[in-house]
């Protein structure tokens, strides 16, 4: 990665002479000296009083002066160790956003880097949305992407949101829970997504302060009023597990901790417990040199105190996704009480508090990442991979934010890869997790060798095999069950795609048909008409209004007169050419996205039929005495002639009614007729509310209007049956 520490400025900053340093930098620049170069550290100190002139005469709510914030900001993040440019970005992180120092004047005086990183945490105040959330949506894409380049963004920025939470008291009460919100849906689950813990909770307990103060304030007093009686079970399993463990040859650190707040209300809502049914509101913590005596640790407990089973977790075996290893076990203390332990190495248990910012993953060649740098790599190409694939700004947050939750279902290939997915998760969500391609073209799924449907929930320990065909697409269902952000993002642009594509094909029938009154065709519209068209339109190809055409955003017959008009002053031709007639759109039936057959009427191959375009939706086919039709005889503009092509590729769902008399066997019977002419039958609703008779509602499968009446012969011949008829769209037969 390029280096810019020491860049060519005209002249570096210097402070008015009347400038004095406050303490709050004084404390910094201490920290700072343990592990700067001085020429670093002069660096530094010039960002800052660079921060102190451009913020001058700022405040913030609480009265103070506005630069002891990002003073405060670049003392967290020193905390991590991170480099002279991330802390000069600190310093100057909020410059560009409330100040006029632009981003050229932070990459003049503090380098190219510094001023990228500084540029990724502001806002994007000079453009107008529609929305406040739709503001906050692109911002967060803005940060997230920048964060997918440079890691040390996003850790700049969860230090800012720290600091603010911390300093939240001074704000208006809405405004305090807005921001409690946001923290908890978005900066909380990226701190624990990079593995950041302290941070992770902390944001936590102040979001929960802040969100739910009523809540937060009886929770804490019940701890407190709890302390005192359960202090003696405390100390005993402490003083029991420091003096069993020497016995069995492992030296440990043991810490004794109580359990976070918004953890405890957290446990209450999700299994409906009452404070009095949450025992274990204390935790253990033993740190050993290395990981046998993580695995010897374990059954020297176990030897003391009896594991509740299946409370039990080996994340040494199968790290987090944020890289978190430790071994969790709950036993039963003494008096019955549930005490959790979680078992792990000093550096574990430094990776579990610090996380990514424990390892540089900007310095490293990708040869030589840990793992957990490749997780978290992974995790970040995977954002710019939603990015391409998401509409806008809100569906990317969507995405963001289902991933950002991570769950606890680990799952294994065919080859014994482990895969980490959200608690509920499908075979389709494997699939996309392996490859984009192998989701795409899922057919079906193996769990654990049994053929299961993919709308299955996976367990932990499941093997999945899933199966491909070459021609397979993405089924619109999958959306309604799959749960990572990938899976979704991906099936929406495949389908977006494909409705795209086909939009794209109909809007080209369509405008053929509507030149022909005109004399022309598609073909014979010059390269100065089209582009004449098209830049009055500021369109900038002839696909997207192709594809206007084919969702019904835009009229086929105005564009077709338009582009006629422009041909016309081309040839500078004076005659009126004689109108042809327009020739009909062709329906094969099985179009699929962008052609559409109505429910309402069931059109099928031998019906009349008429076409309409329904704006974002495409072309949608009716029968010419359709109800839903005759609504629309006022708009001619959006009738589009249609006729059948020829063909017996599928088969056509149409509903049947007949009426029978009540007697046994009659369904049997009727079903019988109908497979005889080899039909099938889709779905039955019976009605027997009319005396002796009964109505069946049956929709069956058929080629085209023949086959359907041999069938409805067929069914006549029954004895038992009155009437037969085809169901229409008011109900009528």
């Amino acid at each position: 990665m390029e280096t810019d520490l020491a860049p060519a400025p005209p002249q570096p900053f210097r402070p008015p002479a009347s400038s004095a340093v406050p303490i709050d930098f004084e404390l910094l620049r201490e920290k700072l000296a343990t592990y700067l170069k001085p020429e670093d550290l002069g660096r530094v100190e010039a960002a800052y009083h660079f921060s102190a002139s451009a913020h001058e005469g700022q405040f913030r709510i609480s009265g103070e002066p506005y630069v002891s914030h990002p003073v405060a900001v670049t003392s967290i993040v020193a905390d991590w160790h991170l480099d002279p440019q991330a802390l000069i970005a600190a310093l100057l992180h909020d410059v560009m956003e409330d100040t006029h120092i632009s981003k050229a004047e932070i990459a003049e005086r503090f380098g190219k880097t510094s001023a990228e990183l500084v540029d990724g945490l502001s806002k994007l105040d000079k453009i107008e949305f529609r929305s406040q959330e739709e503001a906050q949506a692109e911002n967060f894409r803005k940060m997230l992407l920048a964060m997918a380049s440079d890691l040390r963004v996003i850790l700049i920025k969860l230090a800012d949101r720290l600091h603010n939470m911390r300093t939240l008291d001074c704000v208006r009460p809405a405004k305090r829970r807005r921001i409690a919100s946001e923290t908890l849906e978005i900066y909380a689950p990226i701190a624990n997504r990079l593995g950041l813990n302290n941070i992770y909770r902390e944001l936590q307990e102040l979001s929960f302060e802040h969100k739910y103060p009523m809540r937060f304030r009886v929770l804490a007093k019940a701890i407190r009023a709890a302390r005192g009686n359960r202090r003696e079970v405390v100390g005993k399993v402490l003083t029991t597990i420091e003096e069993r463990l020497p016995q069995w040859g492992i030296t440990a650190e043991v810490y004794g901790r109580e359990k976070h707040l918004y953890s405890i209300y957290r446990k209450m809502m999700e299994k409906h417990l009452s404070f009095s049914q949450v025992l274990d509101i204390y935790g253990f913590r033993v740190i050993v040199h290395d990981v046998p005596s993580c695995y010897l640790a374990l059954g020297a407990l176990h030897s003391m105190y009896k594991p509740v089973p299946g409370k039990f977790k080996d994340y040494l075996a199968i790290p987090r996704a944020n890289g978190y290893q430790s071994l969790h076990t709950t036993l039963i203390g003494p008096f019955g009480t549930p005490v959790e332990v979680q078992i792990r190495t000093r550096e574990m248990h430094h990776i579990a508090e610090s996380g990514v910012a424990s390892h540089w993953l900007y310095k490293e060649d990708e040869k030589t990442l840990t793992e957990l740098q490749q997780k978290t790599h992974s995790w970040l190409q995977s954002l710019l991979e939603l990015q391409s694939t998401s509409v806008g700004a809100a569906e990317f947050l969507e995405h963001v934010k289902i991933d950002l939750f991570p769950g606890e279902v680990y799952v294994f290939s065919p080859m014994g890869k482990i895969f980490n997915l959200p608690r509920g998760s499908t075979p389709v969500d494997f699939a996309y997790a392996v490859h984009t391609d192998v989701g795409n073209r899922c057919v079906a799924c193996r769990i654990n060798s049994d053929l299961m449907p993919l709308r299955s929930e996976l367990r932990n320990g499941d093997q999945v095999e899933i199966i491909t065909a070459a021609h397979a697409a993405p089924n619109p269902a999958w959306l309604s069950y799959v749960r990572t952000g990938k899976a979704r993002a991906q099936i929406r642009h495949f389908l977006k795609n494909a409705q795209q594509e086909e939009s794209v094909a109909l809007g080209e029938r369509l405008l053929n048909q509507a030149l022909r009154p005109h004399g022309l065709t598609l073909g014979q519209i010059s390269t100065f008409a089209w582009d004449r068209f098209l830049r009055d339109r500021g369109v900038r190809i002839k696909k997207d209004i192709f594809a206007d055409i084919g969702l019904g955003k835009r009229l086929p017959v105005i564009v077709a007169r338009r582009l006629s008009q422009a041909q016309d002053q081309e040839s500078g031709r004076p005659d009126v050419v004689k109108p042809k007639p327009a020739g009909a759109i062709q329906i094969r039936g099985s179009e699929g996205i962008a052609v559409q057959l109505a429910r309402c009427c069931q059109p099928i191959p031998g019906d009349p039929i008429i076409g309409t375009i329904r704006k974002g939706q495409g072309l949608e086919v009716h029968l010419h005495d359709c109800p839903v039709v005759a609504k629309l005889r006022g708009d001619r503009a959006r009738w589009v002639d249609v006729e059948w092509e020829p063909s017996d590729e599928r088969l056509f769902d149409v509903t049947i009614r007949v009426l029978s008399k009540n007697s046994r066997g009659v369904l049997a019977r009727v079903a019988s007729a109908i497979s005889e002419e080899d039909c099938n039958i889709q779905t039955v609703n019976m009605d027997n509310e009319q005396g002796d008779y009964t109505a069946l509602n049956l929709t069956v499968q058929v080629r085209d209007r023949m086959h359907l009446a041999r069938v409805m012969r067929a069914v006549r011949r029954v004895p038992e049956v009155v009437r037969i008829g085809r169901l229409k769209a008011d109900g009528r037969v």
